[in-house]
């Protein structure tokens, strides 16, 4: 069976998904330091200012998660067209999307904000295709 001609659109967006999630988390790891830098100063004047370093530590470990779940459902959705684990991945994806917009928002940074709302659309397009 080929997986692009019978699961196109769930395929597409776990692609898109996995490689969003996946390159972030391992930016994460490469640069942590400044991450935690660039991330701290964006947080400068917002209630989570003294916790960026457990934070951050929080959304890698659920993008990285939520990647690798959605690698294992490609794989599953070729050879058994079984949707759970890519299901899962993108309901992770989405948890981790809304964990980034709730920063984003107490640091008021209200166009990185909207700038996420498109990558939501997309995760939740993906959760309901691979949801039915």
């Amino acid at each position: 069976m080929n997986i692009l001609s019978k699961y196109p659109a769930e395929v597409l967006i776990l692609f898109f998904l996995i490689v969003t999630f996946i390159q972030s988390g391992i930016d994460k790891l490469i640069d942590w330091k400044g991450n935690v830098s660039f991330i701290t100063s964006h947080f400068k004047n917002s209630p989570l200012k003294n916790s960026v370093p457990a934070l951050l530590g929080i959304i890698l470990v659920v993008e990285l998660a939520a990647g690798i779940l959605m690698i294992i459902g490609v794989f599953q959705l070729y050879t058994s067209e079984a949707k759970e684990i890519a299901l899962l991945g993108t309901e992770l994806s989405a948890i981790a999307l809304i964990f980034l917009l709730i920063g984003q928002r107490l640091a008021k940074d209200y166009a990185g904000a909207m700038s996420l709302a498109i990558y939501f659309i997309i995760t939740v397009l993906g959760t309901f295709l691979l949801n039915s």
